[in-house]
């Protein structure tokens, strides 16, 4: 057994699950190697810096702050990331059997990120308003250990089935209802090697970076069937990566299958976070 599969093991699967529909965030500390996350640091920062030089390449998240979408090649430790038995388990336990990977891509705050508005990720469906069930998942890594003056991210716990159809896009509340989210806010500082997987749905934010260390953290999204996500990102590989993964990896990822790989032009625009809070 290796070290993954033991720490994967040593948590009960049921009580994340748990902890997950309560608080719509839950973690899982050493999932990965120090060593693992030095790679995964590295490949999103390449992917960073060539992104950022072309037109579409990367989407503003504020001042600062920017989202890029990668290929799944791009990502040198994906393979490892989508098997991981505690990703399988808890994506199978929350969305079901049937579950489809749809995003692979990072978020990154530089130094002089300012707060972010209040938001979540796109509109909840009646599934998650009303029936209080999850339809997708976004599994966050880290690339380094966060500190205080990193802009660490902030959650408010149990939000993720608020209503929200008369906020703005129906995902960001109008700023009379912060303080409520202040109110339950919880920052992350989460390590390298460690793994959290939460509903997008979940309100939340990034906050002011000071440190002159950027904070790259991967953002692997998966979805129910019916979910709508897809067609928000663009999965791409080639032919011969697609062939060789493990079938249970292949059979759900909901990608396109090329020759040859080309820049991706983003799409996952969030409008309303172009600006910043403050």
């Amino acid at each position: 057994m290796t070290t993954i599969e033991r720490s994967a093991a040593s948590v009960d699967p049921a009580a994340d699950v748990e902890t997950l529909y309560r608080d719509g965030i839950v973690g899982l500390k050493g999932a990965f190697s120090r060593e693992w996350v030095e790679q995964l640091r590295e490949d999103m920062m390449t992917a960073f810096w060539a992104a950022i030089q072309r037109p579409g390449g990367a989407i503003s998240r504020g001042p600062r702050r920017w989202y890029v979408e990668v290929h799944p090649q791009d990502i040198s430790g994906f393979l490892d990331l989508v098997t991981h038995p505690w990703v399988q388990a808890l994506s199978e336990a929350v969305i079901g059997s049937d579950y489809q990977i749809v995003e692979i891509g990072f978020d990154v705050p530089f130094q002089g990120a300012r707060n972010q508005p209040w938001h979540r990720d796109f509109p909840s469906p009646p599934d998650t308003y009303e029936q209080h069930r999850l339809t997708s998942l976004a599994f966050n890594m880290t690339g380094v250990d966060v500190t205080e003056d990193m802009g660490p991210f902030e959650i408010a716990a149990g939000t993720q089935y608020d209503d929200g159809r008369t906020w703005n896009h129906e995902m960001f509340p109008p700023k009379d209802e912060w303080p409520r989210f202040a109110e339950r806010g919880i920052r992350k500082f989460p390590q390298m090697g460690d793994i959290s997987a939460r509903s997008a749905l979940t309100i939340h934010r990034g906050t002011a970076h000071a440190s002159p260390i950027a904070r790259p953290v991967l953002v692997l999204g998966v979805d129910a069937p019916a979910a709508g996500h897809e067609a928000l990102h663009d999965v791409v590989v080639t032919r011969d990566y697609f062939d060789a993964l493990p079938v249970s990896v292949s059979r759900r990822l909901r990608c396109r299958i090329v020759d040859e790989l080309v820049p991706i032009e983003q799409k996952h625009d969030i409008e309303g976070l172009v600006m910043g809070a403050d």
